[in-house]
């Protein structure tokens, strides 16, 4: 127990100590103007001390980051030829031996403190920001909502069912200063006016606390985007989609496009909640099971309730999907959710015989 105790605060104290030097960095140090050279083709110069990330949010070069910057996601790479500094330890389990012999980084984690010569894939310079108007806020579970927000007049947004959006958090209340969080889409790809979104409370959550509890219809937001590679590929094999929460989503999006474009494969969605409360969307679900063919929704409870009356499947969902498919099928599967969820179930599809390559995820 006195170990247990040491380490616990020997752990605050280091926690303490790199907040303290954030913020004496931000405030207290003065790099200057900095010089950031893109692609060896364009510079632009920024004030000193923040991310990479963000310093080159600021001129509208938008890097994906489904964790809004916090270091968790690795998907900000970009290659930093010089001026980057050493390679931080909360870099390195994001990078590949080979990313790291070729000079990538999390632009997250890097801070502009001297000119920067970096390389950056040349089609985000097509990603673009977007102003927007909320025009519904629904309510789908006590800790769920679904937000529409329209397009500022003549504006449109084209995306694959199936990408994400950064969602740009204002300050408010005792946030000083402007966050990104990523959303995956839940809207038709057709509807090129629009965007929705589902977003699950995070208790203490920057974004989630905005959304829930300051913003209101007809309010105006700002995002940016598409990213991503999580789309539905173009094969005949059968479709397992899986998730969980919020995770419904993009998958919702896919089960548009397969109505609209008519595609005719076999797809199973197992969509796992704890009790009732959490479950949603299920008439929409029966509708795609009308507009699909093919399409058969599997929604489970892990711990359903006495009052649920639930007569469905039971169990976690990796052990429903368990269940429910064969060994050596033709499958390929889409999975979007936690961590934790989405490890579990690749585990359980490779041991089903589906290799890897025919397994696509969207982790949050």
């Amino acid at each position: 127990m006195a170990v247990l105790t040491t380490t616990t605060i020997i752990t605050a104290i280091g926690v303490f100590l790199a907040g303290l030097l954030t913020l004496a960095e931000r405030f207290l140090l003065n790099y200057g103007i900095c010089k950031i050279v893109v692609n060896g083709e364009k510079t632009y110069e920024i004030k000193g001390g923040n991310h990479l990330l963000g310093s080159l949010q600021q001129h509208d070069i938008f890097i994906p980051s489904a964790c809004g910057g916090r270091g968790t996601c690795g998907l900000c790479k970009v290659a930093v030829l010089e001026g980057g500094g050493p390679l931080l330890p909360t870099e390195t389990p994001y990078l590949t031996a080979e990313e790291i012999e070729n000079h990538f980084r999390l632009s997250c984690q890097v801070r502009v403190r001297n000119d920067l010569n970096i390389l950056i894939p040349e089609e985000l310079f097509s990603i673009r920001e977007y102003h927007a108007k909320v025009i519904r806020i629904k309510d789908l579970t006590y800790d769920t909502k679904y937000l529409s927000l329209g397009l500022a007049e003549g504006e449109t947004v084209d995306f694959v069912a199936g990408q994400y959006i950064q969602l740009m958090i204002p300050t408010y209340g005792k946030v000083k200063e402007e966050v990104y969080r990523a959303y995956s889409v839940a809207s038709p790809q057709t509807l090129k006016t629009q965007i929705d979104l589902i977003i699950r409370r995070v208790p203490q959550g920057i974004s989630t606390t905005y959304v829930f509890d300051y913003l209101k219809e007809g309010d105006s937001i700002t995002f940016n985007g598409p990213y991503g590679d999580f789309f539905l590929r173009d094969n005949s094999r059968e479709i397992i989609y899986i998730a969980g929460g919020s995770g419904l989503g993009p998958i919702k999006s896919m089960l548009h496009k397969m109505a609209e474009e008519g595609i005719d494969r076999k797809a199973t969605f197992f969509f796992g909640c704890v009790s009732g409360k959490d479950l949603y969307f299920v008439d929409e679900m029966k509708e795609f099971e009308d507009r699909v063919p093919k399409f058969k929704f599997v929604p489970a409870l892990s711990n359903p309730e006495a009052n649920d009356g639930w007569q469905g499947e039971t169990g976690l969902i990796t052990e429903v999907v368990d269940r429910h498919i064969k060994e050596d099928g033709e499958y390929e599967a889409y999975l979007c959710g936690s961590p934790g969820m989405i490890d579990a179930s690749i585990k359980v599809l490779k041991s089903k015989g589906i290799p890897e390559e025919h397994i696509f995820f969207d982790k949050f």
